[in-house]
């Protein structure tokens, strides 16, 4: 019997090699004897080198597994390189890897502030070093609002029913998935302007596009997660410098120094499987193959369509299909030297107005990045998510509108002449959370049995998000393979912190309330043919 990675018999087929097709079409490929195969370590093959699946490779290289990193042509990293994006404290998995890995990438602690078209509306400060209220007063208590009386701060309150009701679980995410999360704040009676100018640009920054096109469901758990839950979990910390450079760089060497291979401009085209077993047992990229006994994906939504679409053996693939109907943002970066200092109040920004079609986020480098710390001039950066309008203007047309938005912040910046610039464009680079997309989005395992997926638009019941949900499926995937492989130890993932007690107590008794419901509507029903 055909054992997946095992066992293989030598195929009569003259043309196999010429022809990558009709591999694609036949069993297993020979591997060799059984005896050598399972004299070595499991070779396993990981598809993307970002948080997902460095974090995957972390894990299984600590474990003895022979390990290799396939990139496609964008760089390693991508697209966890292409913004800058805070390090929430609750990301506590990642802040352990760091301290494992013996490197200080992170700046201290930092204020932020968010903008509207009105000017400065919010300073948030540390809260951690704040005297600790329940969960959500601290957020709103501590916070300075410039502009929003304290009426419509009050109008946030009641959601926290839905916050309370929403428990990462399928049934939840099925219940708020389908509903926008501008819908969403209007059911639960937030006012217009704390929409307008506080909600509607947290979301647009924290799931990178407008609220009437993000999941009311993507949009609770991040609010969760990172604002509600817990007073000090809004904390953030920044890259002091490129995260490739400051994480991923050394993080790839110390892989390295365990046996871990990369290999960099290797698109996947497509896997060999065993039809037996239905478990991969190549990784075929152009005319370069990989033999894998386990295989984690661990890519952004638009390069796995891209596989797919190019795949037949994806494309036979149900869960896979369903890929097809999710949706990736673009992103936006401009980098400008200036040629005179300019006061910044805070060293990161959220910013909306002036077009409602996407939001931004600027950081005044001279803080949080080491290598312009001592710079005479002003160095900064300003990030565009559903940057869709944006991506077709020259670089020149992007200054002038970047350093309109700018001088309407802070006066100063009118004055200011451009010494330098830089331009990133990163279409479909990020994820989109829009209504209805959860029914679509793929989970751990596949339908192939050693075949694993990780990212942040994974199906889990972790509970985190953005870079640390990335990290997390990495860790288990990895887990997954050393379930199926039957070798290793599981990699500890830290979990999320409890929700405060009268949170817990309020979730505890909103989930007997429910399942109260079901019971008395399932009675009901049964009732009523008797009736009859």
């Amino acid at each position: 019997m055909l054992a997946c990675g095992r066992i293989a018999f030598p195929l009569c087929l003259p043309n196999a090699r010429r022809n990558p097709r009709v591999l694609r079409c036949e069993a297993e490929p020979q591997h060799g004897s059984s005896n050598a195969r399972d004299s070595g370590p499991k070779k396993v093959v990981i598809v993307g080198s970002g948080w997902a699946g460095l974090g995957a490779a972390h894990h299984l290289c600590n474990q003895g597994f022979d390990v290799t990193v396939i990139e496609g042509d964008k760089g390693f990293g991508y697209p966890d390189t292409t913004a800058i994006r805070g390090y929430y404290r609750a990301f506590q998995n990642i802040f352990s890897l760091v301290d494992e890995l013996g490197i200080k990438p992170f700046t201290n602690w930092t204020k932020s502030a968010q903008y509207s078209e009105g000017g400065l509306e919010i300073e948030f400060p540390i809260f951690q070093d704040l005297p600790q209220l329940p969960a959500p007063l601290g957020t709103l208590y501590y916070s300075q609002f410039f502009r929003l009386p304290l009426l419509d701060r009050l109008t946030l309150l009641p959601l926290m029913a839905a916050v309370i009701d929403f428990d990462n679980t399928d049934t939840a995410w099925r219940k708020y998935d389908s509903i926008t999360a501008r819908d969403l704040f209007k059911q639960f009676g937030c006012s217009e302007r704390l929409y307008q100018d506080v909600l509607g640009p947290l979301v647009h920054v924290g799931l990178f596009a407008p609220a009437e096109q993000c999941s009311a469901a993507a949009t609770l758990g991040l609010l969760n997660y990172i604002i509600l839950a817990h007073q000090k979990d809004f904390d953030m910390a920044w890259p002091r410098g490129a995260v490739k450079e400051k994480v991923f760089e050394p993080w790839m060497d110390s892989l390295r120094a365990k046996g871990c291979k990369f290999e960099e401009d290797r698109r996947l085209t497509d896997l060999i499987f065993n039809e037996e077993t239905g478990c991969v047992s190549e990784v075929v990229c152009g005319r370069v193959t990989y033999k894998a006994d386990a295989v984690i994906m661990a890519v952004a939504i638009s390069t796995l369509q891209e596989i797919i679409k190019n795949s037949p053996t994806l494309c036979s693939r149900e869960d896979f299909l369903k890929v097809l109907n999710l949706g990736s943002i673009d992103v936006l970066t401009v980098k400008l030297w200036l040629d005179q200092k300019v006061k910044i109040p805070a060293a990161s920004n959220a910013c909306s107005g002036f077009d409602n079609s996407f939001a931004w986020t600027f950081f005044d480098l001279n803080v949080i990045q080491d290598e312009h710390q001592s710079d005479s001039m002003t160095v900064l950066q300003a990030d565009f998510y559903y940057a869709n309008e944006l991506l077709p203007l020259k670089d020149e047309q992007m200054v002038v509108k970047l350093k309109s938005y700018l001088s309407k912040y802070i006066k100063e910046f009118e004055n200011a002449g451009v010494v330098d610039k830089e331009i990133g464009r990163y279409p479909k680079s990020m994820t989109h959370f829009f209504p209805g997309s959860y029914k679509n989005a793929m989970r751990a395992s596949t339908a192939f049995p050693n075949l694993f997926m990780a990212g942040d638009w994974i199906v889990n019941r972790h509970g985190s998000w953005a870079q640390e949900k990335s990290y997390v499926t990495g860790l288990e995937a990895a887990n997954r393979v050393v379930d199926h492989l039957e070798e290793g130890s599981f990699a500890r993932i830290l979990p999320v912190k409890e929700a405060e007690p009268h949170i817990q107590t309020l979730r505890d008794a909103n989930k007997s309330l429910n399942d109260l419901r079901a019971q008395l509507s399932l009675s009901i029903t049964q009732l009523l043919p008797s009736m009859d």
